[in-house]
Formats: C-alpha cells, sequence, structure tokens
C-alpha cells in the first residue's frame, strides 16, 4: 500500500503547504511513508481540481490518501460527494483522516474476520459522511454570512470591495524584488504559496518599473 498526501488551500493567498509536516510525522509515527504529495489552491466545493484529479488516476487499487481534514478533500455539494466516494470506490482507496480516528484503522495489520472488516468500513464511511456534510455547510453559510454583510456594506455606501494585504504584498516585494531571494525562499518567509510571490511581484514590479529581480 502506497501512500499519498493532499494538501489544498482555497486561494493563492493561503500556503496550502501548511499541514505537510504534520502529516509527514503522523505517517512517519505509524512506521509508513509518504510516497507523494499532491498540493494545489483550488476551492474544495468544486471536483475541478486537477492534483486530486492526478492523484486519483496515479494511485492503484489499495492505496491510501493522507490528509488533514475532511474539509480539505471535500466541501461538495451531495451530487459532487458520491460521485468523488465512486471514483475512491473503483480504486478500492483509503482514505486517513487526522480528523477521522476511526480512518487510521488503515495503519492496522489486515483485518481478516470480514464481519469487523465490513463494520469498520460502515463506520468509517458513515463518519466521513458526516463531516463532509458538515464541511459543506460550513461552507455555504461563510458564503451566506459574506454576502449578507457585502449587500449591508452596500447599503451604507461602505463597501469597498476586497482589500489587498498591502503590508503582506509590501514584505513580499521587499523579500523578492529589493533583496533578490528566491521564489521558494519567499514564499516560505511570507507563508504565502510560490505562486502568489509571482503574482505579487510581477504586479508591484509593474507599478514599479525602476526596480528589476535579476534572473
Amino acid at each position: 500500500m502506497y501512500i499519498f498526501g493532499y494538501l489544498r488551500a482555497s486561494t493563492s493567498d493561503q500556503n496550502a503547504k501548511r499541514a505537510q509536516s504534520t502529516l509527514q510525522q503522523f505517517v512517519q509515527d505509524k512506521g509508513f511513508r509518504v510516497a507523494g504529495w499532491y498540493i494545489e489552491n483550488e476551492s474544495g466545493a468544486s471536483l475541478k481540481r486537477p492534483e486530486l484529479l492526478r492523484l486519483l488516476e496515479d494511485a492503484a487499487i489499495g492505496d491510501a490518501i493522507i490528509i488533514e481534514q475532511i474539509d480539505r478533500l471535500s466541501r461538495l455539494d451531495e451530487q459532487s460527494w458520491f460521485q468523488l466516494k465512486e471514483m475512491l470506490r473503483k480504486k478500492e482507496l483509503k482514505v486517513i483522516s487526522l480528523d477521522l480516528p476511526t480512518s487510521h484503522i488503515a495503519f492496522a495489520p489486515q483485518i481478516t474476520d470480514e464481519f469487523t472488516s465490513s463494520m469498520i468500513k460502515a463506520i468509517n464511511g458513515m463518519m466521513m459522511d458526516m463531516l463532509a456534510a458538515i464541511a459543506r455547510k460550513d461552507y455555504q453559510d461563510r458564503r451566506r454570512r459574506q454576502a449578507e454583510g457585502i449587500k449591508k456594506a452596500k447599503e451604507e455606501g461602505k463597501y469597498k470591495g476586497r482589500q489587498a494585504d498591502l503590508e503582506l504584498h509590501e514584505k513580499i516585494y521587499q523579500l523578492r524584488v529589493i533583496n533578490q531571494l528566491s521564489i521558494r525562499d519567499t514564499a516560505k518567509l511570507t507563508n504565502v504559496s510560490m505562486r502568489t510571490v509571482i503574482r505579487v511581484a510581477k504586479k508591484l514590479q509593474y507599478e514599479r518599473p525602476e526596480r528589476a529581480i535579476e534572473d
């Protein structure tokens, strides 16, 4: 059984690799190792996630996926969640989530008793469904509150749209453009993705053409 790590954050301003060391240590403590990592900044409310689909394609029958929480795998609606579960089922892929203790049984020696095995699978499946439903509701509630807040702000004439984190962007500019740090080091120091570093540096460099990044 190979174990693949899946890490996801919703936006490019978030660090999708945040939980990588925690997952790595958890797997090592169980006497296993992570065979590969699949990392992306995409919404969990959509199945159109290139790295997740690539993982599902690369994995062999009986392999496992390790995640931090079920919401990293799914904030999907019911139909899309069932579709993802069917994709997992076809390859008999185990999902191991830190927030779902019943899923940790995948690290245990193979259970030969058919009844016990069936019961554990049923309980684990039910818990996954519950956590996926909670993750979806949390997503919908946040979107609703956001929409309500924007509507109220517009009515009061206070809505200015999403404001960029100017302090963070300035720090990225100073590290990447002024101090000529690598994209990777800048991303690590500012706790953002490398994609964000590239985007912000390019934007600010365009606005401040007197500075150029050396190749």
